[in-house]
């Protein structure tokens, strides 16, 4: 599932670009129960940014291009979750070798969750993205298929919704946050199966 060639990163992003352009009025109706309500909007704008460089970002090698895509999503999203998604990719970048196998690309990813963590100040149980991207994570490092990935990142955006938002808007809803998805949680997962199936499509 793991080893491809930078080459292959602008199908990557055209899959993600096309994904939350897709759900884009399902996660602005998420964040407008327990946010700002333009979360499908920004993360929208941010990926047809990143869409309309890709041709750039694809002849780079792996590590430059996740840090340049980082770099245009904190440009372009904008709110909170600009920081958050963009930090992710900037420390893949950081983290991943040009060419990485499985082993790598685990280790890579779990330091850029910290780094997402430290940048929202955030853990998981708190009703953010990081209760997606943490048992991604430990799929990873477990050996766990394609398929299987997608399903746990889907399990985990719907465990958000009896959570209490603890960090961002949503926290300042106290009890009131509970019932609902976290947008960025959802957003995340589906960023999840973009990349998970269009690898294994094309593997």
């Amino acid at each position: 599932m793991v080893a491809m060639a930078a080459s292959d990163l602008s199908r990557l992003i055209a899959a993600a670009a096309d994904t939350i352009a897709a759900h884009a009025d399902e996660l602005t109706a998420l964040d407008q129960a327990i946010g700002d309500g333009d979360h499908g909007l920004n993360m929208k704008r941010g990926f047809e940014a990143v869409r309309a460089e890709a041709d750039t970002f694809a002849v780079k090698p792996l590590p430059e291009a996740l840090k340049a895509i980082g770099t245009k999503l904190v440009m372009t999203v904008g709110g909170a979750s600009g920081p958050l998604f963009g930090t992710l990719f900037m420390a893949l970048g950081k983290e991943i070798s040009a060419e990485p196998d499985r082993a790598g690309l685990t280790a890579a990813f779990g330091k850029a969750i910290e780094a997402v963590a430290a940048r929202g100040k955030s853990q998981t149980g708190q009703k953010t993205m990081l209760d997606v991207l943490q048992p991604v994570h430990e799929a990873l490092a477990e050996g766990k298929t394609a398929a299987e990935i997608v399903a746990v990142a889907d399990r985990a955006a719907q465990a958000t919704v009896p959570m209490k938002a603890l960090r961002g808007r949503a926290s300042f809803l106290g009890e009131r946050s509970i019932g609902h998805m976290d947008a960025g949680a959802r957003s995340t997962a589906l960023l999840v199966r973009a990349v998970a199936e269009t690898i294994e499509r094309h593997a």
